[in-house]
Formats: C-alpha cells, structure tokens, sequence
C-alpha cells in the first residue's frame, strides 16, 4: 500500500495502522490485498482525473480504479482532501473520520460493493459504519 500526494499540503496521519484496517478489511471480506495506492490531491487535481479518465465534469470526494485480478485486491483510490474537508463541515463531524469512512469507502469499491441504488447505497454505508467501528 502506498500513499501519495497531488497539489495538497495533506499528510496521512497513522498510515501504518490504517494500512494494517485496509488490510485486515480486505482479508475479511475474503480477498487479498495487493497493490493499493492512494492519491490524496486538491479538488481541481481530482475534477481533471474524472474528466479525462471518467467523462465526467464534477467534483467529488473519492475515485476508485479497480485493477483487481480474482481475490488480489489492486486499485487506485484518488481522494479530494478539499472535498473531504467541506464534507466534514457540511456532515458536522471531523475530518479524520471523514477521511477514514473516504479511504473504506474506496476500499469497498475494490471489493466490488457498488452505491449507485438506493440498496447499494444501504449496504455500502453499513459496510463503511461496521469496517469503521474496528478501525
């Protein structure tokens, strides 16, 4: 697991103990982890990664590519620390465990969880709340 940064002064805090959640997340959702990185970057850094790679012109929190081969989970997981900062005020709680239910949010992806319907949405939120009540 690896983390970078893009156009953002944000460092991660506790990456090794959020790699070993990541981890054993993974590992209980019967999958392995393989190669995951994070790119943590401004709101602009992350509307010309949707744009260009998904043909979308919006800003959002979390973008996830899912490279996974059979129980190998693999994936870029891009995360507007911008975006995450707004989502914290607008949802009142503090942006560490803003980022943390981000960071699952995108994991959960690459475990092929879905939230585009009212159900998936449902059962990707009780997934973040549980993986997040063991971090």
């Amino acid at each position: 697991m690896e983390y970078f940064y893009e156009e953002t002064d944000f460092v991660l805090q506790d990456g090794e103990r959020i790699g070993n959640w990541i981890e054993e997340t993974i590992l209980n959702e019967g999958m392995k982890l393989g190669d995951v990185s994070f790119i943590f970057c401004s709101d602009e850094y992350i509307l010309n990664v949707n744009k260009q790679y998904l043909n979308h012109d919006y800003y959002t929190d979390v973008i996830t590519f899912d490279y996974c081969e059979g129980e190998l989970v693999i994936g870029d997981i891009f995360i507007s620390v911008d975006t995450v900062t707004s989502n914290s005020e607008k949802y009142m709680t503090n942006f560490a465990a803003e980022i943390k239910r981000v960071i699952i949010h995108g994991v959960l992806h690459l475990l092929g969880y879905k939230d585009k319907s009212e159900e998936e949405s449902k059962e990707m939120r009780a997934k973040e709340d549980y993986y997040l009540s063991l971090y």
